[in-house]
Order: C-alpha cells, then structure tokens, then sequence
C-alpha cells in the first residue's frame, strides 16, 4: 500500500462516520447518506495528491459533502417515495427524546435543502457564519438569511406536527 493510500485510509477511518451522521441530516435517509458519503470520499481520493493542506481536510470533505448533496438536489435526477419503514427500522418506545428527534428529523428533511445545509452547518456541525459561507461558497449576509428562513420554516413544521 501507497504513502497516499495509508494517509488517506486513516482519514476515511477517523472522519466516515462523522461524515455519515452530517450527510443523513441533510439527505434524511441512511442509505442516501451512505451514498452521498461514499461520493464525497471518492472525490476526495482523486484529489488527494493535490491537496496541499491536508489540515484543512475537515473543511474540504464538509464543503464536498454539501456540495455534493446540493449538486444533486438541483439537477433533480434523485428522487424518492418511501414505502414505509423497512425490516431492519424498529420504532422506539412512543414517548421521549427518541421521539421528539424523529419529528424533528422528519420537519428538517422538509426544509428546502440550501437552508437545511445552512441549519446543519451552523447548529450541528457548529460552524461560525464565516465558516458555513466559505463552506457554501456564498456571503455572511446569505448565510444568516438562510439561516433565519431554515429556522422559521422548521419552527412552523415542528407547530403543525404539535397540531396534530
């Protein structure tokens, strides 16, 4: 095995499942997750020899990843209707914390997908304004409206799911 192939499987090890959890928040599906993950890496493999930060790679993999998914999302060409949950999904006790994440799981897949890589970024990954801009490729400015707009369309998802 490469220098490269080490250096870059250690990185695949220590950041895939960080990766994985970003990638279902924005997507709302493991399978999909998986998916845009695998993606992000692959790219990130063809370009590592280019690399020349590699202590930056954090940042890099994240705006992959986003742009990854928002690349999809526009040209439209993934689509998908659940049929249910599958054999291996198993519903957790009704009542609880289990509960409230998956109401809102469910409302932030609902959020149009730049303002749920906005809400993702700033209050799950934890990243500054600055950061998510660099990230998205798009000013302060966008990133705090997108933000505002994300957090007003999820609030109203989550007030009507209390209705029911």
């Amino acid at each position: 095995m490469s220098e490269r192939d080490a250096a870059f499987e250690a990185y695949f090890a220590a950041r895939s499942d960080a990766m994985r959890g970003t990638a279902y928040l924005l997507c709302g599906d493991w399978h999909r997750a998986e998916d845009l993950v695998q993606q992000t890496f692959t790219k990130i493999y063809l370009a590592w020899r280019r690399i020349q930060r590699h202590e930056a790679m954090d940042n890099y993999t994240r705006q992959t990843l986003i742009r990854t998914f928002l690349s999809e999302r526009r040209r439209g060409w993934f689509r998908f209707e659940s049929v249910g949950d599958t054999a291996t999904d198993r519903p957790a006790p009704p009542g609880g914390l289990a509960d409230e994440r998956m109401v809102l799981l469910d409302a932030l897949a609902k959020v149009p997908p730049r303002q749920r890589a906005v809400l993702v970024l700033r209050y799950w990954e934890d990243a500054s304004v600055d950061q998510t801009a660099e990230l998205l490729d798009c000013s302060a400015g966008n990133v705090k409206s997108q933000a505002a707009r994300g957090l007003e369309t999820l609030r109203g998802l989550l007030a009507e799911e209390r209705v029911r």
